[in-house]
């Protein structure tokens, strides 16, 4: 596995993956901070894009990512972080909402569970997901950070024309 880190308003960011696609968001601190291991490669080149894209979404500049993904995550996982991508930028979803998605509407626990196991944060935007109650639930990177993002969000949402 490849990896870099990349500095960000809510702390330096682990990205690893292979020279085709993005496989780790990994947060510097929170429950689930997560650093390189030790058989992978420091490399900075394959993650210039995403890089790029992750700079451009914390200036407020850009709502969608378009680099290639590849989450490790069982079927159901996969199927929950697809629906997390079709949460529109600067709105939020309850775990109910995304277990209705998935068609698997008495599944809230496994599609929280899902949720927290989200290997690609941020571009894979589990932080749109809230308590049925509207609260902030967990976040890998802390409710600081999940708060950071969302408010990032509803701050610029009405900013733009055009979706990037």
């Amino acid at each position: 596995m490849l990896y870099t880190y990349m500095e960000s308003p809510i702390g330096p960011l682990l990205l690893a993956g292979s020279r085709h696609a993005l496989k780790v968001v990994g947060f510097s601190r929170g429950d689930k901070a997560r650093s390189a291991e030790a058989d992978w490669e420091r490399l900075d080149e394959p993650f210039t894009r995403v890089k790029r894209q992750l700079q451009e979404y914390f200036d407020g500049e850009r709502r969608t990512f378009d680099v290639p993904l590849a989450p490790d995550g069982t079927d159901f996982q996969r199927a929950v972080w697809h629906a997390l991508t079709t949460i529109p930028y600067g709105t939020t979803l309850t775990y109910r909402d995304v277990a209705m998605h998935v068609d698997h509407p008495s599944a809230l626990r496994a599609v929280g569970a899902a949720n927290g196991a989200n290997p690609i944060p941020i571009i894979i935007p589990c932080h749109r997901v809230i308590g049925s109650d509207g609260s902030l639930t967990g976040f890998g990177g802390g409710l600081d950070s999940k708060r950071w993002l969302l408010d990032l969000e509803r701050s610029r949402s009405g900013l733009f024309g055009a979706s990037r």
